[in-house]
């Protein structure tokens, strides 16, 4: 399958995830973080997949002086809620229902994990208007 324009690759993922951790950082911290050395080639590629993020609206860059600090511009759940949307849409015509039903069935649910699905849809009862 292709990727979409908007996609995130497991590098820039990487990226992402520090960022959650850790809060805003600049270049040179999330090559740190990320890569363990802060070398000219690991900076160049961080610098390189930060400005692809921004394209793309995952990432904004406060400019400060010399120093440019980088934030996420979407939470890990956004993230999630847009990669669950699209597969859906590619693989499902648009219905989460397969999606959430593979996931269910082909996983062995812990009991809490149970417990916090039921809530969930609990949850949802309440809140959708009665038809």
């Amino acid at each position: 399958m292709s990727r979409t324009s908007q996609d995130v690759t497991d590098a820039e993922l990487a990226l992402l995830r520090a960022l959650w951790d850790r809060g805003p950082a600049t270049i040179r911290q999330l090559v740190s973080d990320v890569y363990g050395d802060v070398g000219a080639s690991s900076y160049a590629t961080v610098q390189k997949l930060l400005d692809r993020l921004e394209a793309k609206g995952y990432v904004v860059r406060e400019r400060g002086g010399n120093v440019h600090v980088f934030k996420a511009a979407v939470d890990r759940e956004g993230l999630i809620a847009r990669r669950l949307r699209a597969v859906a849409d590619t693989l499902c015509d648009g219905s989460l229902s397969p999606l959430l039903s593979h996931l269910v069935k082909g996983e062995t649910l812990s009991a809490q994990e149970r417990k916090e699905l039921r809530a969930l849809i609990e949850d949802l009862d309440e809140k959708s208007p009665r038809s």
